[in-house]
């Protein structure tokens, strides 16, 4: 008998960093792109450094989540990623397969700019969720507007005045539907637009300045944010 509920979602991608920057950065350097994972009771049941992981969390009835990462080199000091994604979803599997593929491709993006601009760097990190007002079908389209970025395509330049939280300037390095990346020199802006997956519109917060402040951080783009959806 198969489990209808298992998904796969595979991706292949070229990264600037070589096997073993990758490997670091996808095992104990995952704030600077993508959110803290040391808290996972996750157990590794394939560890080659650094040319194969996997990580796999189990749970009852059946449920497992598993990350896993093939590297292989590619000349001028970059890496071949074999990355698959696989587990159960219980519930709402349409939407949570959608949302975490979609997901996958702006995770691996911004792994590739952690990696070229701010590889081992010290980071300090801070994920802000947007109110429940933010689930609306335009909640991400606002939120773009009021950035002052709706009109932004990927790889243009950016020089906005953000409410509450100041002057920003950079490029914008991710822009599709439903998600959006600005990094300036110090820090790398990552806004979701989880909206379309039935949850509030997020963001986090990657500063490599030296000076960052997460509660500080926090409280502007949460008041910001609270604006945006009053």
């Amino acid at each position: 008998m198969t489990d209808d509920r298992k998904f796969e979602i595979v991706f292949d991608t070229e990264l600037p960093g070589t096997p073993e920057r990758v490997w670091e950065a996808v095992t104990r350097g995952t704030p600077g792109w993508m959110f803290p994972t040391d808290q996972w009771p996750d157990v590794k049941t394939v560890e080659e450094y650094p040319q194969h992981l996997v990580s796999r969390m189990d749970g009852p009835d059946g449920w497992f989540n598993q990350l896993e990462h093939v590297l292989e080199p590619v000349d001028g000091g970059r890496a071949r990623l074999h990355y698959v994604h696989s587990g159960i979803f219980a519930d709402n599997w349409d939407q949570q397969y959608d949302g975490a593929s979609k997901h996958t491709e702006f995770y691996l993006h911004t792994l590739g700019q952690y990696l070229k601009h701010f590889d081992g760097q010290p980071v300090v990190f801070t994920d802000i969720q947007g109110p429940a007002e933010s689930q609306v079908p335009d909640g991400f389209v606002r939120l773009k507007k009021a950035l002052g970025v709706d009109n932004a395509s990927q790889g243009e330049s950016f020089d906005v005045e953000v409410d509450g939280v100041g002057r920003l300037s950079g490029q914008v390095d991710f822009s599709n539907e439903n998600f959006l990346g600005l990094r300036t020199a110090d820090t790398m802006y990552r806004f979701f637009g989880r909206n379309a997956f039935g949850a509030p519109v997020g963001m986090t917060v990657h500063d490599f300045s030296g000076s960052g402040d997460s509660a500080a951080t926090a409280s502007a783009w949460g008041a910001f944010l609270h604006k945006v959806y009053a």
